[in-house]
């Protein structure tokens, strides 16, 4: 059994939790973020400190998700969460402006991709694309979509990737 709730959340200084009820907001320098808890799910907090409890032994395996999320909600407005993908290709390039993100990725248009709100997209140079924001499941889902435009294929390895990602190669037909 996963013992995941009965860890504590330590709270970093300049973090500031709100408890109403069924819902939790956590503060912070780099944003607000919100979540509703599972019915049966309590929060409570000591000074710098939060902890998970449940009242019945079935809501075990979400009390440790809601403790997971609540975590992942303090790191992400006190530190931020962030992806890098790389592109690989020759003329596969990306630029960011503002609030789009314009990719040359080997088609006869450019892509151009909408940022959503909460999430910033630097390209530090012009193979690298870096998604940062609060929300971990936000950034991992925009980090996902502009992947997908050009996954990595496996026979030259082109494409877009996630910087850690690897990549298996095929062997390219004999004759």
């Amino acid at each position: 059994m996963s013992r995941v709730a009965a860890n504590p959340i330590n709270l970093p200084k300049g973090v500031e939790i709100t408890l109403n009820g069924s819902s939790v907001s956590v503060k912070g320098p780099n944003g607000e973020l919100d979540l509703t808890l599972y019915p049966n799910i309590e929060l409570a907090q000591d000074e710098d400190t939060l902890r998970v409890s449940f009242s019945k032994e079935e809501d075990r395996a979400m009390a440790g998700t809601t403790r997971s999320l609540v975590n992942n909600m303090v790191t992400g407005v006190s530190t931020g969460f962030e992806k890098k993908l790389t592109i690989i290709g020759i003329g596969y390039r990306a630029q960011a402006e503002g609030a789009t993100l314009t990719l040359s990725l080997g088609y006869s248009h450019p892509v151009v991709y909408k940022v959503p709100a909460g999430i910033t997209v630097e390209t530090p140079s012009q193979t690298e694309v870096l998604v940062k924001g609060a929300d971990k499941q936000k950034v991992g889902q925009v980090a996902a979509e502009i992947r997908s435009f050009r996954p990595p294929e496996p026979y030259k390895g082109k494409g877009m990737r996630y910087s850690n990602e690897h990549v298996i190669r095929k062997q390219a037909k004999k004759i």
